[in-house]
């Protein structure tokens, strides 16, 4: 019957011809709109290298303030970063960044990817109704098979408040669990000397013939408490700004600096309610060079308040962090967009290739 059709039909037009062509627009919409966990995983990679870089030398000035009994101001701050420019180069600024880069690339892309599927899993059970604890390790076990089985869609409808919080809580846990070790190598990097660790493997090795395998997961206890609030705060109210913008203006994507606006107002809000236990992390990730003895989380936080105040040693550098922060993550959360958006046309442009 189609033959006949074309048979009787007269030659079109090329830009009628090369129209009707094309598949029909429901499919080439369905198409278009898939996400390989590849592609997230990638554009999570890329997002978080490119956030640490540019704040490297606030965050390494950080962490030397956190792990020290130290009192940090701004003008403290700024001697310490001209005095290892002074002492050690430019470069010096950057010590411990390679270690950085091989924790938050693979942290990044597991954040950003499994942030997607969880939200896709939430999404497809949306109103289920109980069995809390068994609900969340069931999608644990579910992220694992799917996170490079299966594609995750673009487009989700928009999540209750408490739903978009715990995908956020539940992409952060997932990335801390499988990279943890990595993120003790950075502190041990960026508070000592060269000599001391010289590399990654020096400072794997060093930690596991001296002090133990058990050492490359202290802290993790409290990093796992303060992910939770930080990650899920985080998504939480980057997500929210985005959809409270799209319903304000009826564009669905904001533009680039309103993503990065967003996703700096998402890194303060975060990061200021998860900041003691970030300390907490960071005494316990060093106790082995500093030569304190913390052990337990609420141990070191009693150490810490009992010697140094609950303002000036919970909350230490916490200025620095609101300076350094919002920026990480607005950039971070504006670059997987970004990069998101332009390898979904790159694959739109390739389907319409074929």
């Amino acid at each position: 019957m189609a033959h006949s059709v074309t048979d009787h039909q007269s030659p079109l037009p090329v830009s009628e011809a090369t129209v009707l062509a094309l598949p029909p627009s429901g499919q080439a919409q369905n198409l278009s709109s898939r996400w390989t966990a590849v592609d997230s995983l990638l554009c999570g990679a890329f997002a978080g290298a490119v956030a640490k870089t540019v704040i490297a030398p606030l965050d390494r000035t950080k962490i030397i303030f956190q792990v020290s009994s130290n009192r940090f101001s701004a003008k403290e701050a700024f001697r310490l970063i001209c005095g290892s420019y002074m002492k050690g180069g430019l470069l010096s600024l950057w010590r411990g960044n390679s270690a950085t880069m091989i924790r938050v690339m693979p942290y990044a892309a597991i954040q950003f990817t499994s942030h997607d599927q969880y939200k896709r899993l939430l999404g497809g059970y949306y109103g289920y109704q109980g069995h809390g604890l068994l609900f969340v390790f069931v999608y644990l076990l579910l992220l694992l098979l799917l996170l490079f089985t299966t594609d995750c869609c673009v487009c989700f409808r928009a999540l209750p408040p408490f739903t978009r919080f715990l995908a956020g809580s539940l992409a952060g846990t997932t990335a801390v669990m499988f990279t943890y070790p990595l993120d003790m190598v950075r502190a041990r990097m960026a508070v000592t000397a060269r000599e001391m660790y010289s590399n990654i493997m020096h400072v794997f090795m060093r930690i596991s013939q001296e002090e133990g395998i058990r050492t490359l997961y202290r802290g993790f206890t409290p990093t796992i408490m303060g992910v939770i609030p930080y990650a899920g705060i985080t998504f939480y109210t980057f997500e929210t700004l985005k959809k409270i913008h799209a319903e304000k203006t009826k564009r669905p994507q904001p533009h680039p600096h309103e993503r990065l606006a967003f996703g700096a107002c998402a890194g303060l809000i975060g990061q200021s309610a998860s900041y003691p236990l970030d300390v907490v992390r960071r005494r316990m990730q060093t106790a082995g060079v500093t030569g304190s003895a913390y052990v337990t989380v609420l141990g070191t936080m009693r150490a810490i308040v009992t010697q140094e105040g609950v303002i000036r040693g919970l909350y230490k550098g916490l200025s620095m962090n609101w300076l350094k922060g919002p920026i990480a993550v607005g950039i971070s959360l504006s670059t997987f967009d970004i990069t998101n958006d332009l390898l979904l046309k790159m694959h739109q442009i390739g389907f319409s290739a074929h």
